[in-house]
């Protein structure tokens, strides 16, 4: 199994969310961050004085398939998710060794 996670643009979140569950996915955690990329923040004009915003607010979203479900994921949430301006955000996978159901006190593999 994989953990997908995706640093998408807070206004391209419910986009993604539907496109995910059209395809099946709808099993996700979602948390507010905040970062920057490699333009470090973005300048802005506020009553005539110039303020840096050093970290862009953000949204995570955190979710765990099969291997098999990982490019699907991820095509989904590239097609959802592009603007194709800076800050369109990244995504992220990595291994997952095992989940344990809580309720059901199972262990799911793949």
């Amino acid at each position: 199994m994989k953990k997908i996670t995706a640093i998408i643009r807070p206004e391209k979140l419910e986009t993604v969310k539907e496109d995910l569950a059209e395809k099946g996915f709808n099993a996700m955690t979602i948390f507010n961050v905040k970062g920057r990329g490699e333009q470090k923040g973005i300048c802005l004009q506020f009553r005539g004085k110039r303020n840096v915003i050093d970290m862009i607010p953000k949204i995570q979203i955190d979710i765990v398939v099969k291997n098999d479900e990982v490019e699907a994921v991820i095509q989904t949430i590239k097609q959802a998710a592009r603007t194709g301006k800076i800050g369109d955000g990244k995504i992220f996978v990595t291994p997952v060794e095992m989940v344990v159901g809580i309720r059901k006190e199972e262990y799911i593999a793949e």
